[in-house]
């Protein structure tokens, strides 16, 4: 299944395939990498097409292939064929694309797949926007062309449309196919994309940090062929699809934790007492004591996803300055231990001020004639101290920005 090119043509892209034959790594223009796990089949022909492909172009440039553990021939078809073969011991399709990147000594990177899915012959279009400015140029299979058999209905109408367009939600990336492989940037935008992500999910990192740390992106349409494997694929639709989704809300504090929260606490805390007001609260009301107390549940449950919020966004920002946030600082720069605790505090306060009176009520008479007010105050009381103790949390989080001063 090799693609027939001369050894002269090997000698003028590939000699320099062992270290000590390499000068300078900005020797090298272009760098196409791909990750390999028992891909012998199909590995002559990518490959053939590449190094062919760069040939005619006038392109210096190498073929990376990243050997993620192949129990077949792989990595002495690929050497054969032309490439420099490097090993990933750590299982995944991230760890295998990080390792062909940190190897890769092109000034520019396009990555594919190596089951023959994606054309390698078509590196102009990528080089020629990555020449022209482009920081990230990816491969649209949406608006391009999707051959019989090249991607399963659920793949095509449901999975890939969704999750691109629920990352476009949260992101605004622009990206109209977030998952296509075959993707290319230049060697200053993947430092500053700073990847860690170890499987499939490495596929969305890179479109949402591109967003991030504002990458010139250019999308281009593309053709996806079916595959040459005589296996299943190593893509697995529900167990990489949920990866994408649960990275995805990861990166979104706001969306996974805060938004639904404050939406929570304000329907939960408002609807006591409009319960009351509208003439409700009593024992034999629908809207009795019954109701309050689970909006009393409902409003903590919010204060508490409100708190992960806050908690998650101080330490994403922290971690990974991809995650920079520039109204965070701000924010830290109001806050203080002390404040915190203050308005903790006068939530306290609150609570003893609506709650007190029914207390001595039943204290003295056995009874509880306002089953509503002791629902709301013990309501406040517990978010005012839970306010007290997050304060001291964010704090510790908050602690290199402290001794930054």
């Amino acid at each position: 299944m090799g693609v027939a090119w001369s050894d002269a043509s090997r000698d003028v892209f590939c000699e320099r395939a062992t270290v000590e034959g390499i000068a300078e790594p900005n020797a090298v223009e272009l760098s196409v990498v791909m990750p390999c796990l028992n891909e012998e089949r199909t590995l002559p022909t990518c490959i053939g097409k590449a190094l062919r492909t760069m040939a005619e172009l006038g392109i210096h440039g190498e073929v990376v292939i990243v050997d993620n553990g192949s129990t077949d021939r792989s990595v002495e078809v690929a050497t054969e064929a032309g490439a420099r073969v490097v090993h990933e011991s750590a299982k995944g399709y991230g760890n295998a694309l990080r390792r062909g990147f940190e190897e890769a000594r092109g000034k520019f990177i396009i990555m594919g797949d190596c089951d023959d899915s994606y054309d390698f012959t078509d590196l102009k279009r990528y080089v020629d926007r990555l020449r022209g400015g482009a920081e990230f140029v990816i491969g649209n299979r949406l608006a391009g062309e999707i051959k019989p058999g090249a991607m399963p209905w659920h793949h095509r109408w449901i999975g890939n449309p969704v999750l691109s367009w629920f990352l476009n939600v949260l992101f605004k990336t622009g990206v109209g196919d977030s998952h296509c492989g075959m993707r290319g940037f230049t060697r200053e935008a993947y430092r500053k994309m700073r990847l860690k992500m170890s499987g499939m999910e490495l596929a969305s990192e890179m479109v949402i940090k591109s967003a991030k740390v504002g990458l010139k992106t250019e999308e281009i349409p593309i053709t996806l062929w079916p595959d040459g494997r005589d296996r299943k694929p190593h893509l697995r639709s529900f167990r990489d699809g949920w990866r994408h989704l649960r990275f995805m809300l990861m990166c979104s504090p706001k969306f996974l934790f805060f938004l639904p929260g404050l939406l929570l606490a304000i329907l939960g805390l408002a609807a006591i007492p409009a319960a009351v007001i509208a003439g409700y609260g009593v024992f034999d009301d629908a809207f009795g004591p019954n109701f309050m107390f689970t909006a009393s549940l409902l409003s903590i449950v919010g204060w508490h996803l409100m708190i992960f919020g806050v908690l998650a966004k101080v330490y994403s920002h922290q971690v990974d300055p991809v995650f920079e946030d520039p109204r965070i600082p701000k924010v830290m720069q109001v806050f203080s231990i002390e404040r915190g605790v203050m308005l903790g505090l006068l939530i306290v306060t609150a609570s003893l001020v609506c709650g007190v009176p029914v207390l001595v009520e039943w204290w003295q008479t056995a009874k509880v004639n306002s089953p509503a007010r002791w629902i709301l105050a013990g309501t406040l009381f517990t978010i005012g101290f839970e306010t007290v103790f997050t304060s001291f949390l964010v704090g510790i989080l908050d602690l290199p920005r402290e001794n930054g001063r």
